[in-house]
């Protein structure tokens, strides 16, 4: 409580009780600065300590990530089949998409040369045996290709004839469903990155009768994929191109950028 005397004096002076006590804080606290609000900038550091673990150093990773993508023309490209994790396919190539995609390359002249690879050639497993292959073609890059489909078959409304002797055998009762991707991706084999990868997504649904599904499946397939091979080539043959005027673009930009000015 304020003595009356001193509230009185207040009073006359214009100011209340708030006011006074307010002004007496004023005078005790420091002056603080105005505090600048800077503008967004990129963040370009992980904070999360558990991303951290595994084979690319923290060094590694920022290196990696601050080179230029560059395609560099000088160098062979060879087309390898893979199978899952990316190991090299030892099957037969039965598949024609890989020769579509080397011949859509060859006529695309970006590469000194294309090639097919044989996975028949001894070799580790992985990565490490993808690197070694492509060393025995002397291949810079490697276009990896595998497909991938998922199936199922079901019993659609004309199983409503099956209490029928000729409706067994020759009502298309049975659908056949395949659903699949065909993958492109462009590694780099001195560096171990990947410039890009590709999809090319196909389906097919079909009502058959109830014999040999797996050969009328297998019939399905070789027809997406006969009509989906040459899709992919085009996007790769695209995506060469794009990087390859990009290539070009910054050594434009270099020479500009050397040049005296005139």
């Amino acid at each position: 409580m304020m003595p009356r005397f001193t509230t009185a004096l207040l009073f006359m002076a214009g100011l209340g009780p708030f006011e006074a006590g307010c002004a007496h804080s004023a005078r005790l606290r420091p002056e603080l600065p105005a505090l600048e609000i800077a503008g967004p900038t990129t963040l370009t550091e992980d904070h999360f300590r558990r991303d951290r673990a595994g084979g690319v150093s923290e060094e590694a990773l920022r290196a990696i990530l601050d080179a230029p993508v560059l395609l560099d023309e000088s160098q062979r490209v060879g087309i390898m089949p893979v199978a899952d994790s990316y190991q090299p396919d030892r099957g037969p190539p039965l598949t024609a998409v890989p020769a579509e995609l080397m011949r859509s390359l060859d006529a695309a002249g970006v590469f000194q040369a294309t090639s097919e690879v044989s996975t028949d050639w001894p070799a580790d497993a992985s990565i490490p045996g993808l690197r070694e292959l492509a060393a025995r073609y002397r291949s810079g890059y490697l276009l990896l290709y595998r497909q991938r489909f998922l199936d199922e078959t079901y019993v659609n409304g004309w199983a409503w004839l099956y209490p029928t002797v000729i409706g067994a055998f020759v009502a298309p009762s049975r659908t056949l469903e395949t659903a699949g991707v065909l993958e492109a991706t462009l590694f780099d084999v001195r560096s171990g990155t990947i410039l890009f990868t590709l999809y090319e997504r196909v389906h097919a649904r079909s009502d058959e009768t109830l014999w040999d599904d797996d050969r009328k499946l297998r019939s399905m397939k070789l027809r997406l994929l006969e009509q989906a091979g040459g899709k992919l080539a085009e996007q790769v043959v695209s995506k060469v191109r794009h990087l390859s005027a990009l290539r070009q673009a910054k050594e434009r930009k270099s020479v500009a950028a050397q040049a005296p000015p005139g």
